[in-house]
């Protein structure tokens, strides 16, 4: 499996990048990315006003190599060179993560997108958030979140986020569904009705995907189109039940060539303007053996 993670995906590939100027250790190469990317919301901070244009082009970008011909089209300067706030690609949480999974696979660091909940955002909620996890050396899976590298004072090690910090999809379906936590404290706190167990089961979808290399946008969605927690059937509850309880990578392959969880090669997109629409996805990679 490390080989598969090693591989880039249509989403994370980065084109004709030349890497050989790029640093090898994942807590440069995420401070790198957090000084290419401006998360849409933190326009402020940097005391700067995002253009609107950007907050809706920006962030529909799909793929690395499109993410980079923004950044050369920003300014003429390298990757490694810490840009002003106008030069940046403004995007979310998703497009530090697979940046920075694009550019760990590069460099020859085994790296995936995750999907889940950041518990370090808004006291007392779960926000829909991703990070980037990446092998070490010693073999073990840690979660990087680039978007808090640095300029954020926060109890640990941006580069090896804990578990109760970040809760990946699965590990907050089942907290859930054991009643230890309220599934109305997991999604987005800033949008009316968008949380719930419905949005968590979601983000296990969207999970499940990026794992096995179709590394979507938030927004993006395929199969029923459910938006409630009314609208989740015993079937739909049983089948993420499923999903949550894989304790091994072979047995969540098995599970993901189930159609119903599947990503197929057309989904609807919820886009953060102009409302839902049908996009047709790149060919997606080989699954892992």
């Amino acid at each position: 499996m490390d080989d598969f993670y090693l591989r880039q995906t249509p989403y994370s590939d980065p084109g004709d990048l030349d890497v050989d100027g790029l640093p090898r250790d994942a807590g440069e190469l995420a401070g790198l990315v957090r000084d290419l990317i401006i998360h849409r919301s933190e326009g402020e901070r940097f005391g700067w006003t995002v253009p609107t244009a950007r907050l809706h082009e920006d962030v529909e970008t799909r793929y690395v190599t499109g993410l980079l011909r923004v950044l050369r089209a920003r300014g003429d300067g390298p990757l490694t060179e810490r840009r002003p706030p106008e030069q940046r690609f403004v995007g979310t949480c998703r497009d530090f993560a697979l940046l920075l999974c694009s550019l760990l696979r590069a460099t020859g660091t085994p790296a995936r997108v995750r999907c889940g909940f950041a518990t370090y955002f808004t006291d007392g909620f779960h926000e829909d958030h991703w990070v980037t996890e990446y092998r070490t050396p010693q073999g073990r899976w840690r979660r990087a979140d680039a978007q808090v590298h640095h300029g954020c004072d926060l109890p640990f090690d941006p580069m090896d986020v804990p578990a109760d910090r970040f809760l990946v999809a699965g590990d907050a379906w089942r907290a859930c569904r054991a009643g230890r936590a309220d599934p109305r404290t997991f999604g987005v706190p800033w949008l009316d009705g968008v949380r719930g167990l419905w949005f968590v089961r979601a983000d296990v979808l969207r999970d499940l995907a990026a794992l096995h290399g179709v590394e979507l946008l938030p927004w993006d969605e395929w199969g029923p189109g459910i938006q409630d927690d009314a609208s989740l059937t015993a079937d739909d509850v049983a089948l993420v039940d499923a999903v949550a309880a894989a304790r091994s990578e072979e047995e969540l392959h098995r599970l993901y060539e189930d159609p119903r969880l599947r990503v197929p090669d057309v989904i609807t997109s919820h886009t953060t303007h102009g409302g839902p629409r049908r996009v047709r996805l790149a060919e997606r990679s080989a699954p892992p053996a």
